[in-house]
């Protein structure tokens, strides 16, 4: 991508010759030529600058519009270093013919007014490109998401059913006592700051709400969708269900049970969790996508 950039900018030199290129004759493209190997080291020295000092390192995981910003970022820096750089470089051929000086402040304004224009020409390029590639990306990476998340499901499916198979058979005047594999998701109990509570079957949680300093639980009874509120922030719910992996934070204000979740759809750098029996879109931010998608591969 550099090299093409860099090329693009050569080219450019040729063609419009600024500060008195063509004074040079054929030996310009030898120059060019060496331009070419300096640009491509410049954007690399220009790379360590945005990923060390701006702390923007590049990653498709922020989505296509950090892409975009961190690229403009780029080009903010390296449009003048580059330039700088060709001045500095035709400075001393240049003079050796009695050519007007390319680091004079004229010659410096020429040379970074046309890196300019070809920086613009290459943004809007590459912008378009960047966009392409990280929404086949983004489409390749959900559908193996969801492949994942389906296999999950089933995989606790399979251990519920064979929980049940392994409940021994009892006398009916005696109580059965529930095997370790069909207690692995029991019920708990949520508490708030006030005397209230509430029981969750963790199966049948679909997520918790933050609403100020409340937190709405709904979950999945009797074919329908039961809303319960406790007076308790979402991360004291967080904390109560630390006993079961597949409930994590999605979002500041929600708590999702993954085993609960039938489709995660992408757009454009934006996620949400499509919930079972409601087909509600839970969001998820920017900040919690990473833990999300790392929760779903586990």
């Amino acid at each position: 991508m550099r090299l093409i950039s860099v090329a693009f900018v050569c080219l450019a030199l040729a063609i419009f010759q600024p500060m008195g290129l063509a004074e040079l004759g054929g030996m310009v493209y030898v120059h060019l030529l060496a331009i070419l190997m300096l640009g491509v080291a410049m954007c690399y020295v220009t790379e360590l600058l945005v990923k060390y000092i701006l702390r923007m390192p590049a990653t498709l995981d922020n989505g296509v519009n950090y892409i975009i910003k961190r690229n403009l970022r780029f080009q903010l820096i390296n449009t003048p270093l580059e330039a700088l750089l060709i001045c500095t470089y035709f400075h001393y051929p240049m003079s050796a013919i009695g050519a007007p000086d390319p680091l004079s402040p004229m010659g410096f304004l020429k040379t970074l007014l046309l890196l300019a224009f070809c920086s613009f020409a290459i943004g809007l390029y590459w912008r378009y490109k960047f966009r392409s590639r990280y929404l086949a990306l983004e489409l390749e990476e959900t559908k193996r998401l969801n492949e994942r998340l389906h296999t999950m499901q089933q995989q606790a499916e399979l251990r519920a059913a064979a929980a049940r198979a392994a409940q021994p058979a009892t006398p009916h005047d005696e109580p059965a006592q529930p095997s370790p594999l069909a207690q692995a998701t029991p019920a708990i109990v949520l508490t708030g700051t006030t005397s209230e509570t509430v029981t969750v079957q963790l199966d049948h949680l679909l997520y918790i709400e933050a609403v100020g300093n409340y937190s709405k639980v709904f979950q999945w009874s009797d074919g329908q969708v039961r809303c319960d509120m406790l007076r308790a922030t979402s991360r004291q719910m967080e904390e109560d269900l630390r006993v079961c992996p597949t409930i994590i934070r999605c979002h500041r204000a929600f708590l999702v049970n993954l085993h609960q979740v039938e489709q995660i759809v992408t757009h454009a750098g934006a996620m949400q969790l499509v919930l079972c029996h409601t087909h509600e879109s839970i969001p998820v931010s920017r900040s919690r996508m990473s833990a999300v998608k790392q929760a779903v591969r586990c």
